[in-house]
């Protein structure tokens, strides 16, 4: 019998709790070992307790094997401030990310994105991301010191606009950091039966960085004999994305760049209501679905919710689960090639709570009672 897995389950705001009640109503019909233990996070904990992720959170995600998330909304700074409850305005609260600090609190360096066609089986490939480093580490300066000022004086803009007009932004990539991503993503597609790994960067014009990349890579590469390895660009990559997807099995890119393919990998699949995503780490995870809060919509019955169910999938493989895994995923595939049952975004007409009720009796054994949908 399958050891019963314990998921903290942070719904969020805007769309997050309709999606993750009509995904997890859904995957009742599974019948899986796992103890839902619902916590608090996102924007209502932020304008009432000043932090979107409170310390009862984090005690929950200490006590579970992994958490599943729906969605949750960020402002810029003045709106953020401005939301505060009274008492709590002016007191030096910032707003951080609650993503931002999962994965630094939890040590989740890799974002793993599936991208698969679901209607046709054309394409399956991941685009794993490295959540930690790159340009997307924090070091960002506007106004120089001496030091950067130093590294930069001579580009002609730079002596044109002086050291107060001149911002830098510093890649930051550390052989800790590369070697434990590329690792990463060989051991994942080793698990998941793909031959080729792509290491993506921009090696003609970051010629240093992209160089000391390549060399982690052929290092690693020995260790994983049955993977054939290439390094491109990411411009040629986003081409082939789109021309020739099923050419790819696991792309590895630092931060900025596996953020803009990951999201380039959606479109491809059909849409943000179709992509899931995981946050990994050696001692922790949390997974949920891409397209965010989308607060505008919220209580309309009209959010997407196979990016949750896929996302589920994606979890449940994660907690050594993959015949249900398998099950999910067949099961949304099932509904969005029947295109009778889906959501506007897909073009049909079904609510949040009709798609994935669908999903439930594609899941259910053939001959077995059905719910009516609301």
């Amino acid at each position: 019998m399958t050891e019963k897995k314990s998921i903290a389950v942070l719904p969020g705001d805007g769309i997050g709790p309709e999606v993750v009640h009509a995904a997890l109503e859904a995957i009742d019909a599974l019948h899986l070992p796992l103890d839902l233990r619902f916590g608090d996070i996102g924007w209502e904990c932020w304008r009432e307790e000043g932090d979107p992720v409170p310390e009862r959170t984090w005690k929950l995600l200490e006590e579970t094997d992994a958490c599943l998330l729906g969605a949750i909304t960020s402002k810029p700074l003045r709106e953020a401030e401005a939301e505060l409850a009274e008492p709590l305005r002016g007191t030096g609260r910032r707003f951080v990310s609650p993503v931002v600090q999962l994965r630094q609190r939890l040590g989740l360096y890799a974002n793993v994105r599936p991208v698969s066609d679901l209607e046709n089986g054309a394409f399956d490939f991941a685009v794993i991301r490295e959540n930690t480093e790159g340009l997307y580490a924090g070091l960002d300066f506007h106004g120089l010191d001496d030091a950067l000022w130093n590294a930069v004086r001579h580009h002609p803009n730079a002596a044109a606009s002086g050291p107060d007009a001149t911002s830098v932004t510093l890649r930051l990539q550390t052989r800790f950091g590369m070697d434990r991503l590329l690792r990463f993503g060989f051991e994942y597609a080793r698990a998941h039966g793909h031959r080729l790994l792509t290491l993506v960067d921009k090696p003609n014009v970051l010629r240093n960085s992209s160089n000391f990349l390549r060399e982690r890579l052929e290092l690693m590469a020995g260790e994983y004999p049955e993977i054939e390895t290439e390094v491109l660009n990411v411009d040629a990559v986003a081409l082939w994305m789109v021309r020739r997807p099923e050419r790819f099995g696991v792309l590895v890119a630092e931060n900025m760049f596996g953020d803009i393919l990951s999201d380039l990998g959606a479109g491809v699949m059909g849409g943000l209501g179709l992509a899931p995503s995981g946050n990994i780490g050696d001692h922790g995870a949390y997974f949920e679905p891409v397209h965010g809060s989308a607060p505008g919509m919220a209580g309309q019955g009209r959010a997407n919710p196979m990016a949750m169910l896929l996302t589920i999938g994606q979890l449940l493989d994660h907690l050594g689960m993959p015949l249900p895994a398998g099950q999910l995923r067949e099961a949304v595939r099932t509904v969005v090639r029947a295109r009778s049952t889906v959501t506007y975004d897909l073009g049909g007409s079904a609510t949040t709570a009709q798609a994935a009720a669908a999903v439930a009796d594609a899941l259910r054994p053939a001959g077995s009672p059905q719910e009516v949908s609301a």
